[in-house]
């Protein structure tokens, strides 16, 4: 006598059809059915080992899981860039606030010393706030939420796409402010340079490719729209911010100064009486102009008797109005800020 057997199966969907087979002479069993059509869509489990079943959703499944592997470890890969990038950055603008900050001037190893020129410029501010100190906050969000993309431990419950959402939309922003101040410093500041301004730039425009790619191209349609809106705002709001200065620069092209000169009205200590004797004897200059208050106070430093020693260079000796070309003696050295200073033949912009 023959007895079935059952095999307990969990959540096994699966469909199959009989078909009746001609009897067989030496069967003791007259009726004989062969199963056909399998289907199974999903893995059943068994408690004992099944011979003869098709290992093929096992091997989907092996699959599977081991291209979610790669693709989580090509994610990670590319967020520790972004990393990388936002760490760069974060160094460029921290340098850039303290010079802000304090007043110092910029080690500018490309551009003649017009870092300064930039940083100093109306256009160094967005609504009262330092543009370095913005930039800084930028960079340390898409270093922050990166590595925690990477380490997928996101924050209050974050899901990683909006994560991922969230650094397209910071990317994007950094990227349309650097296209609008490359703008700006290609015009509005033409003749000035500043290479940390390009770096920044260029890790902006780094940041948002990566972050472009990142975005499926799927969903690139729905991304269209959030670009443009964020572009816009930018571009807005930066117009906005620069709008109450802009009045003031172009008034100063039609203002007339004549030439008028100075007093000093501070006595001179020995020792800048020495120290401007020895500027003197090693042919150091001092360019400056009649207008200048920096230019002012460095000679009130030195006093009257040591300010008549220094070799000084008045670069607008016939006063100022819109036209006037500087003295050929400041342009021929390429004098683009007051007070400067020839020491040994390096340029000094004090």
């Amino acid at each position: 006598m023959m007895m079935a057997r059952f095999i307990p199966v969990s959540s096994c969907q699966f469909c199959f059809g009989f078909r009746e087979l001609p009897p067989s002479s030496s069967s003791l069993y007259p009726r004989r059915f062969e199963v056909s059509n399998r289907r199974f869509p999903i893995k059943c489990s068994s408690s004992e080992p099944e011979y003869g079943v098709d290992s093929s959703p096992s091997l989907s499944s092996s699959s599977s899981s081991s291209s979610s592997t790669s693709e989580v470890s090509i994610n990670s890969s590319t967020y520790n860039w972004f990393t990388g990038l936002g760490g760069i950055g974060m160094l460029d603008t921290a340098y850039l606030t303290y010079l802000k900050l304090t007043g110092s001037d910029a080690f500018c190893p490309v551009g003649g010393g017009t870092c300064g020129d930039v940083l100093n410029s109306d256009y160094a501010v967005v609504f009262g706030v330092p543009l370095p100190v913005i930039g800084f906050a930028m960079y340390g969000l898409v270093t922050a939420l990166s590595a925690q993309l990477g380490e997928d431990n996101l924050p209050f419950g974050i899901s990683k796409t909006n994560g991922r959402f969230a650094l397209f939309a910071i990317t994007t922003t950094m990227a349309s402010s650097s296209a609008y101040f490359l703008y700006i410093l290609s015009t509005k500041l033409s003749g000035s340079s500043c290479l940390y301004c390009l770096v920044s730039a260029f890790l902006s425009f780094t940041l948002f490719f990566l972050t472009s790619k990142d975005v499926k191209l799927q969903k690139i349609q729905q991304v269209v729209g959030l670009q443009i809106c964020l572009a816009l705002i930018v571009v807005a709001s930066l117009t906005a911010s620069y709008s109450t200065a802009q009045p003031i620069l172009s008034s100063t092209r039609d203002i007339e100064l004549p030439y008028y000169s100075t007093e000093i009205t501070t006595s001179s200590s020995p020792y800048a009486i020495a120290l401007a004797k020895h500027l003197n004897s090693i042919g150091a200059k001092m360019y400056g102009a009649f207008w200048c208050s920096h230019c002012l106070e460095q000679k009130e430093m030195f006093g009257r008797e040591a300010a008549k020693l220094l070799n000084y260079v008045e670069c607008f000796p016939q006063g100022y109005k819109k036209g006037t070309k500087i003295f050929k003696a400041c342009s021929d050295v390429g004098i683009e800020g007051f007070p400067t200073w020839m020491i040994n033949g390096q340029m000094s912009q004090k």
